[in-house]
C-alpha cells in the first residue's frame, strides 16, 4: 500500500513537472521562436523522470530466501551372510574287535573212542546143572557231552609255513623267542596278529608275524559250536650251529 501511494505521488508530481515545462516551452517559443538546446535538455529530463517512473512502478522482488538444506540420511543395506553349511556326517564307526583273554595254545585233544560193544555170553547147549546162569546183559553206555576244547594251531600249516629266518640274524648267531597273540574267527582264519613279548630283534618280530599270518587254526569250540577266540603261541628262533 505505502509503495504504491509513493508511486503514484511521484507520477503527479512527475505530470506537474512536465506541464510545467511545457508551458514555459509555449511562452519561450512565443517569445523567442524554436531553441534546440533548451528542447534537448527538456528532452533529457523528461527521459530521466520516465526512467525514474518506470524504476518505481518496477514490482519489488523478495529477497532470496536461505533454503533449508534438507539432511539427507544414507542408508546402506547390508544383506545377512549366507547360513553356514551342514556339518559333515559323522565317520562311520569302525568294528569292533572281539577283544577275549588270550588262551595258552594247548595241544589238540584226541577225539574219545567210544567203548567196545559187550559180547554176548556164551551159552551151552546143553547146560549142567553145575553151570551158573548166565548175567543179564550190561546197559549202553550213555552218550559222551560235547566238552569245550580250546583254540590251537593246525600243526601241518605251521610245518608247511614255518617263520623265515632273517640271513642276518642267522649269520650273526641272534636268536631269540617271540610270544604271539593271535585272534582267529569261528572258521580258524587269522585277523589280527599282535606280539606280546618281544625277541628284542624287529627283523625276528616281523617274521614270526608274517609266518603266523599263513597258519590255520583249530578254532575254539563251545557246547560243540566254533566261536571266535584269541590263542597265545610262542615261536622260538634257534641260530644254526
Amino acid at each position: 500500500m505505502a509503495r504504491g501511494a509513493q508511486a503514484s505521488g511521484n507520477t503527479s508530481r512527475a505530470d506537474g513537472m512536465t506541464q510545467d515545462l511545457e508551458l514555459q516551452v509555449r511562452k519561450d517559443d512565443d517569445r523567442e521562436g524554436l531553441n534546440w538546446a533548451r528542447i534537448a535538455g527538456i528532452t533529457c529530463a523528461i527521459a530521466v523522470h520516465a526512467a525514474a517512473l518506470l524504476l518505481l512502478l518496477a514490482p519489488m522482488t523478495p529477497p532470496a530466501q536461505q533454503q533449508d538444506k534438507e539432511e539427507v540420511t544414507m542408508v546402506n543395506i547390508i544383506k545377512p551372510p549366507p547360513p553356514p553349511p551342514p556339518p559333515p556326517p559323522p565317520p562311520p564307526e569302525p568294528p569292533k574287535e572281539i577283544k577275549q583273554p588270550p588262551k595258552e595254545l594247548s595241544p589238540p585233544r584226541p577225539t574219545p573212542t567210544p567203548p567196545p560193544p559187550d559180547q554176548p555170553p556164551i551159552e551151552n547147549v546143553d547146560p549142567s546143572p553145575i553151570d551158573p546162569p548166565a548175567p543179564p546183559p550190561a546197559p549202553p553206555a550213555p552218550p559222551q557231552v560235547a566238552s569245550d576244547i580250546g583254540s590251537s594251531v593246525d600243526p601241518s600249516s605251521r610245518r608247511l609255513n614255518p617263520p623265515k629266518y632273517p640271513p642276518t640274524e642267522a649269520r650273526q648267531g641272534v636268536g631269540g623267542t617271540v610270544v604271539l597273540v593271535i585272534s582267529i574267527d569261528g572258521q580258524g582264519n587269522v585277523l589280527d596278529v599282535q606280539v606280546e613279548k618281544s625277541s628284542r630283534n624287529r627283523n625276528l618280530d616281523r617274521a614270526a608275524m608274517d609266518a603266523a599270518r599263513k597258519w590255520r587254526f583249530n578254532p575254539e569250540m563251545k557246547n560243540g559250536q566254533p566261536v571266535a577266540s584269541r590263542v597265545r603261541v610262542p615261536v622260538d628262533f634257534v641260530p644254526p650251529t
